[in-house]
């Protein structure tokens, strides 16, 4: 019969008493409590004994229709996880039978021990089994004690469980251990193909849902709880203790579900010198304990301070400042990665963090000397910082896609669970213009990440948004909004389909939004990219100056240069080509980096200047001789608009061949929106290809969502109309020209391309 969906009622099987209502398992006095989805297994099926509980309906019952997950994984292994807290077993079960591509079928006597009475027992149960009895009771005697210790100990971990760090308790009074060796513990085991820690981000995010602050030290009571609620499988808890002149280091991992010890260590160090040593050591030992193979930690076991810093207070200096860069930003946490980099010179792990910051900054000359030192000293860091730092190295120093790719590859390999290589990977993607592999790349960085937020939702928002997907694009923001998932990419996306939708008050909101915020100067320059689309030139060089104001008192200048390369690029095109000129002088004065190079050689060949522009991009191309997008984007667009300089078009059509493996993509700095596109319909209208024009210029239209605001996408409208005028179609090329000067509508009148515009369009009446 089917059970009453009563919560008040106590359920007694076996061993167990199952407390729907609580949520809890109770075993010989004891009580734990389930995680969420066994929770919910259990439930489901003890609501409906003896019968198929399909996996369609756990799957409705568990999530959402609008979760991301792989469903099959994850039901497998929440009723794994049932199994274990139930000391049952899917080859000979007593609790729960699996029915083969089905579901799964409660198959115990079940009773209500509120009514003291029989509620379920299947037939088979229910027969004599003396047979058996007779059979088994030859190896009682035999397997007594060994049989105790096999169904007593507690589980080892699998392959995909993850496991929740505790702050160390630290009895010492030395506040140097506050933090470090938890830190120092993190680093040491993310060098594990096996074991997963639970990310800093889900902690505080977990923290917040139970009401707690997101940075509280935790305590083993509410790490049990975050266990349980992010489905993790065990906590690890460390201590570190003075005894005499000595310290006492202890690990112990702990079955969140039961509380039942997993593997302990302790170890003692003779200093504190030796503290980071006898930790390491204490971990290898512990890995082992815990289920992993003595292969794996044989071969990913480089120890804590070689993999990190013998250096007590730079291990802990980087720690404040990753901490400070979570809670205030990159700008406030480069005092301390410079300090652990003093206390320490050698310190890997500190370049890479410093490099990270003063990208997040746009000051790219300077990550790229930081991660150059973090890849020289790369021995000195563990195997996925390893190839982290050898995959940054090829993005900001080289440019080699490939070498890139090939890291991120090898870090697949080695940790497939892990998202780091999917999401690289979509990004790599999206600026090389692939960007149905990058959206593979952002799902499966999605389905890897239980904790996903704003970076991860939001390059998958990003993905959609590029192949005009937008309604998918929609709907992953709703979802972010449903788990409250915020951060900048998410009002980048916002402003870009308000953009789309000529929603000019939600446009502002973002923009508002972005006011009291570290990346408030990209907001303006998106605004003058937006002013500069629809002609409102005036509109556009304000909100470029106060960008690169913004970002010179901020002391970053190469963000503050390459703000002043968008305006200088922008005049160019618009054919003010001495202020094109000038303010190029001014970017080159204010950072003469990498990029701020780039986009002067482009500006000035477009601006009329080829003798400058090709030695720049002469020297670019011996400083630079692997880069990817450089010799693949960059140089051909240069090099072509040097050649329509000199009335070669037809060069110019011949160089910009090597340009159209990565033409739609995003390759950066500032995202010039498909360049060689447009130069090439330039060069074709000079050749009076009217047909070939149109096709690169129809390209802009066709794709709305990768050009959004850039100028190009007014000025390619333009283009067409001289594209079907040349072919002799007056009425289509009549209506491009009207469609150009209707956006241009309100434009200062003085820009020279309008004059031109409006002086053909004339000539057609």
């Amino acid at each position: 019969m089917a059970i009453p969906a009563d919560p008040r009622r106590l359920l007694r099987f076996g061993k167990f008493e199952f407390d729907p209502a609580a949520g809890e398992l109770r075993t010989n006095g004891e009580k734990f409590y389930l995680q969420e989805q066994p929770f919910q297994v259990l439930s489901m099926l003890v609501e409906r004994p003896g019968q198929l509980v399909s996996r369609e309906d756990l799957k409705k019952r568990l999530w959402p229709s609008d979760t991301f997950v792989d469903f099959d994984h994850s039901l497998n292994r929440a009723v794994n996880r049932l199994r274990d807290a139930l000391e049952d077993s899917a080859e000979s079960p007593r609790y729960i039978e699996t029915l083969p591509r089905r579901g799964y079928r409660f198959i115990a006597p079940l009773e209500s021990q509120a009514e003291s009475r029989r509620l379920f027992a299947p037939r088979h149960i229910q027969k004599k089994r003396w047979g058996f009895l007779i059979i088994a009771g030859v190896f009682i005697i035999a397997l007594a004690t060994g049989a105790f210790f096999r169904f007593h100990r507690a589980s080892t971990l699998t392959e995909k469980d993850t496991i929740v760090l505790l702050d160390f308790a630290n009895s010492t009074g030395d506040t140097v251990f506050d933090d470090t060796l938890k830190q120092a513990l993190s680093i040491q085991l993310s060098q594990s193909p096996f074991l997963n820690i639970l990310s800093d981000q889900r902690m505080s995010e977990t923290l917040q849902m139970m009401g707690h602050p997101a940075d509280e030290r935790v305590g083993e009571k509410v790490a049990l709880e975050i266990c349980q609620r992010t489905q993790s499988a065990a906590v690890l808890a460390g201590s570190i203790a003075r005894l005499g002149s000595q310290y006492v280091i202890g690990l112990k991992a702990v079955n969140c579900q039961t509380g039942a010890p997993l593997a302990q260590e302790q170890v003692q160090a003779a200093s504190k010198e030796d503290v980071l040593k006898a930790l390491g050591g204490a971990c290898t030992k512990l890995r082992g304990k815990l289920g992993e193979s003595v292969n794996s930690i044989q071969k990913f076991n480089v120890p804590i301070f070689e993999a990190t810093t013998p250096s007590l207070e730079a291990l802990k200096s980087l720690g404040l400042g990753k901490k400070t860069e979570g809670e205030k930003g990159s700008a406030e946490a480069i005092p301390f990665f410079q300090r652990a980099i003093e206390l320490d010179p050698n310190f890997a792990t500190a370049y890479a963090f410093l490099a990270g910051s003063y990208s997040n900054l746009g000051e790219y000359k300077l990550a790229s000397e930081n991660i150059t030192r973090a890849y020289q000293l790369r021995d000195r860091g563990s195997e996925p910082e390893k190839l982290e730092f050898t995959f940054f190295y090829h993005i900001l120093v080289t440019g080699d896609l490939e070498r890139a790719n090939q890291a991120l590859t090898l870090d697949a390999q080695i940790y497939p669970r892990r998202p780091f290589s999917h999401l690289c990977l979509g990004v790599i993607y999206s600026q090389m213009g692939f960007y149905e592999k990058s959206l593979a790349e952002a799902l499966e960085t999605v389905r890897l990440t239980p904790d996903a937020g704003g970076i991860e939702y939001g390059n998958l928002v990003g993905c959609y948004m590029s192949l005009n997907r937008l309604n998918e694009a929609k709907a992953v923001y709703q979802r972010m909004q449903s788990r409250k998932i915020d951060g900048p990419s998410l009002h980048g996306y916002l402003y870009a389909r308000a953009f789309l939708e000529q929603d000019t008050a939600e446009m502002n909101r973002q923009v508002a939004w972005s006011q009291d915020k570290p990346i408030k100067d990209s907001y303006l320059g998106m605004q003058a990219d937006t002013e500069a689309f629809f002609g409102h030139l005036q509109k556009a060089r304000e909100l470029s100056a106060r960008a690169v104001d913004g970002s010179r008192h901020n002391g970053q200048k190469e963000a503050a240069a390459e703000w002043w390369m968008d305006s200088a690029l922008r005049e160019a095109e618009f054919g003010n080509s001495n202020r094109a000129r000038q303010e190029t002088n001014s970017a080159l004065l204010l950072a003469s980096t990498r990029d701020t190079q780039i986009l002067a050689a482009l500006a000035l060949a477009r601006a009329g200047h080829p003798a400058r522009s090709r030695k720049m991009a002469d020297e670019l191309a011996r400083e630079f001789p692997m880069n990817t997008m450089l010799n693949g984007y960059w140089l051909p667009t240069i090099r072509a608009s040097i050649e329509i300089e000199r009335r070669n078009p037809a060069g110019a059509v011949e160089l910009l061949h090597a340009a159209s493996t990565y033409e739609l993509g995003a390759p950066g700095p500032m995202e010039a929106t498909i360049y060689p596109v447009y130069v090439r319909g330039q060069a074709e209208l000079l050749l009076h290809h009217g047909s070939n024009a149109a096709i690169e210029f129809q390209k802009f239209l066709d794709h709305p969502s990768i050009v959004l605001n850039f100028p190009f996408g007014a000025l390619a409208r333009l283009g067409l109309a001289r594209a079907y005028a040349m072919q002799g179609d007056a009425a289509r090329a009549r209506t491009a020209y009207r469609d150009f000067l209707m956006l241009w509508k309100d434009a200062d009148p003085d820009i020279p391309i309008l004059k031109q515009a409006k002086a053909e369009y004339a000539k057609l009446q």
